[in-house]
């Protein structure tokens, strides 16, 4: 009843539900494309998809583009927010119809994956300023927890959506991933078209430093400098996004052993290169949908967490909620994962959907709370750039440690470890959270 009230009390402002409208249809969009792109690249049946190789796929697309973040986070402190979610979207838009267009015509793997490349280029932009935007729509600081409850995870189950949405259209017979893949760039369309109805210095930054191009690339080096030093000056959000960053690697490795287990174990029980049980169309097909059922319960675990987090995080602190998910996860992982089959391993998805997210609530609000206004955008570029590397390096160890089949005791006790790790990081000095906070950027 509490977050549908004050759920209720957001809502009654204009500008957050306009904000919340463009990250709905950007996000969504997000899911389409994406799993556009899983279905092209892993569960296309001409193609023998190894660990080592969606490792390499998610190393292409996730790396480079996560250079952009420190360029992001300083142009995010100078250009106005609402501009930057209008043309972001809107050159997602032409350059997703790009990569329809290259599929269709069949050309080298590196000239699709560069296309694919520029359109999460964009998106690192996007979703960091619609993170630094947040506090602009919202009246009162207290009210961030909810707002951080209620957009980013109505973002990821808007995504979850766009996703499902794909894998509905594989059941009903449609192949085209080309069109697909369209779809997605006529959502971006209608994100940046939703972008109109914000002002254009309503998102801030508060203070617009004009910026020449030619000084872009010092002047890049000096905000990340300025950034980071800023960030060990506020030793929570710092805790906050360690965190958080070794929560996300644990969540990337185990999401490379699931595409992995419904794209062989769970079908014909052959891994590539191996002879299989039944034929390789076939069972491409079978593990499709399992793939879609796990990403739809761990959607439904976004949800609960948004549900619970205002709740939990105000009782325990922010910290110490981060540190129970993380607990959490770190007792039901491996008693669910080792099994290594469809439904224990389908329950821990939508388990460790919700403590991944509970996490990502809480981390957003600390950062929120304990970064200055002219150094967020810069902050949540980087939080945005760890959170891309930690799912690379995931995605390299599990191609180190999964066998071809995806089964791997290791990983999932390595993983479990990590989690505990993690709460032990992440949880309050005893008696801390009783003690009166003074401010909201002290540690």
């Amino acid at each position: 009843m509490v977050v549908a009230r004050e759920l209720w009390a957001l809502l009654r402002f204009r500008g957050f539900r306009r904000l919340l409208t463009v990250r709905l249809l950007s996000q969504s969009a997000d899911g389409i494309y994406q799993v556009a792109l899983a279905a092209y690249v892993v569960f296309s049946p001409e193609r023998q998809t190894s660990a080592a190789a969606i490792a390499s796929a998610m190393a292409v697309l996730l790396l480079p583009y996560s250079l952009v973040g420190p360029f992001a986070g300083v142009l995010l402190d100078r250009w106005r927010r609402r501009q930057v979610l209008l043309g972001g979207n809107l050159l997602r838009a032409v350059l997703a119809a790009g990569t329809a267009v290259l599929i269709t015509a069949g050309v080298p793997d590196w000239m699709f994956y560069l296309s694919a490349l520029s359109v999460t280029a964009v998106n690192r932009f996007v979703l960091a300023c619609l993170s630094a935007a947040l506090p602009h729509v919202v009246a009162e600081k207290r009210q961030l927890v909810t707002a951080n409850a209620i957009s980013p995870t109505a973002g990821t189950i808007a995504a979850t959506a766009g996703a499902g949405l794909v894998f509905a259209l594989h059941l009903t017979g449609w192949e085209s991933d080309a069109g697909t893949v369209l779809l997605g760039a006529l959502v971006y369309l209608g994100a940046g078209l939703a972008a109109l109805g914000l002002g254009r210095d309503q998102l801030g930054p508060e203070t617009l430093a004009r910026l020449r191009m030619r000084a872009a690339v010092t002047d890049t080096v000096h905000g990340l400098l300025d950034g980071l030093a800023h960030l060990t000056r506020r030793r929570t959000a710092a805790r906050a996004l360690t965190a958080m960053t070794l929560m996300r690697f644990c969540y990337g490795a185990l999401t490379v052993m699931v595409l992995m287990l419904c794209r062989y174990a769970w079908t014909d029980g052959a891994g590539p290169g191996e002879a299989g049980g039944g034929d390789t169309a076939g069972a491409t097909t079978a593990g499709f949908p399992l793939l879609g059922l796990a990403v739809a319960l761990s959607g439904a675990g976004f949800l609960v967490a948004a549900l619970l987090t205002p709740w939990g995080a105000r009782r325990l602190g922010n910290r110490n909620w981060i540190a129970l998910a993380a607990l959490v996860a770190a007792v039901l992982e491996p008693a669910l994962g080792l099994t290594f089959t469809p439904v224990p391993v389908l329950t821990a998805a939508f388990l460790l959907g919700l403590t991944t997210q509970a996490a990502k609530i809480a981390t957003d609000t600390i950062v929120q709370s304990a970064v200055d206004d002219t150094f967020r955008g810069r902050v949540f570029s980087l939080y945005d750039m760890l959170f891309n590397a930690a799912f690379v390096a995931a995605a390299a160890l599990a191609a180190l440690v999964l066998p071809p089949d995806g089964r791997s005791t290791v990983l999932v006790a390595l993983v479990a470890v990590l989690y505990a790790a993690t709460a032990l990081l992440a949880r309050e000095p005893h008696g801390a959270a009783r003690q009166p906070r003074r401010r909201p950027a002290e540690s």
